[in-house]
């Protein structure tokens, strides 16, 4: 369990993929991806093993919901900035979490 303090810690933000391409040097299949959280985040870079359900022309302009206060990651030739958050499926595939409207880059999720 965790405690209310705890959960206020997880900076989670609204924000819009600009760019999407395959992470070749990833170990899994995935992709590196950009993603504008609004002028006081700016724009954040995170590669998400999320290829079986998406291709990279559809991820551009689509609003999703991340982290965005973990610290760098380095993965492969990558630095990861945030984490992109998602639903496993019954076949371990992530599906994308995001507003179902459209809203502000960066607005905070509480």
């Amino acid at each position: 369990m965790i405690n209310w303090e705890d959960f206020e810690k997880i900076d989670m933000r609204v924000g819009t993929i600009q760019k999407a391409e395959v992470f070749e040097k990833a170990r899994k299949p995935a992709y590196k991806l950009w993603i504008d959280f609004g002028n006081e985040i700016g724009v954040k870079k995170t590669s998400a093993q999320i290829t079986n359900l998406y291709s990279p022309e559809e991820l551009i302009n689509k609003q999703i919901i991340a982290v965005v206060n973990f610290p760098p990651k380095q993965i492969a030739d990558f630095m990861s900035e945030c984490l992109v958050m998602g639903v496993y499926n019954k076949n371990g595939d992530v599906i994308l979490i995001n507003p179902n409207l459209p809203t502000e880059n960066g607005n905070k999720i509480g």
